[in-house]
């Protein structure tokens, strides 16, 4: 087997395909969080994106913010993570709210009809932008 750049992974075909990395970094305040993810959220970075919300609600917090703007991508796989971690807020009566997707993501939420599920935002509520950080 050949050896691939740091940045090439081997897919199910066997073809070299360019890896797409997903980052997700999380602000914490009180009560609420911002998520903001970047890259694409697909087959193979939902499981990371799916860790990152487990660890994230164990914190507790009851509003949940995703800062889109940096998502290039996201297919069905990405959009059941985000489905799950609304469902696990609702349930504690919290909530979970996009922020800022970008075009074809916006298509993709109005297609499917979760624009009616998602409270979608065309940037983080200024409010969580100022916000003082918990610790």
């Amino acid at each position: 087997m050949p050896v691939l750049p740091e940045n090439v992974t081997q897919g199910l075909s066997g073809a070299s395909v360019p890896a797409v990395e997903l980052k997700v970094s999380t602000r914490t305040h009180a009560d609420h969080a911002v998520m903001a993810i970047a890259g694409e959220i697909d087959l193979y970075t939902a499981p990371r994106l799916q860790s990152e919300f487990t660890r994230l609600l164990q914190e507790g917090p009851t509003r949940v913010v995703i800062d889109m703007s940096a998502v290039d991508f996201c297919d069905s796989t990405g959009m059941n993570v985000l489905l799950s971690a609304l469902k696990r807020l609702k349930e504690r009566g919290g909530a979970l709210e996009v922020a800022a997707p970008r075009p074809a993501v916006r298509k993709i939420l109005q297609v499917t009809g979760l624009d009616s599920v998602f409270t979608v935002h065309d940037a983080v509520p200024e409010e969580l932008l100022t916000a003082e950080p918990k610790g």
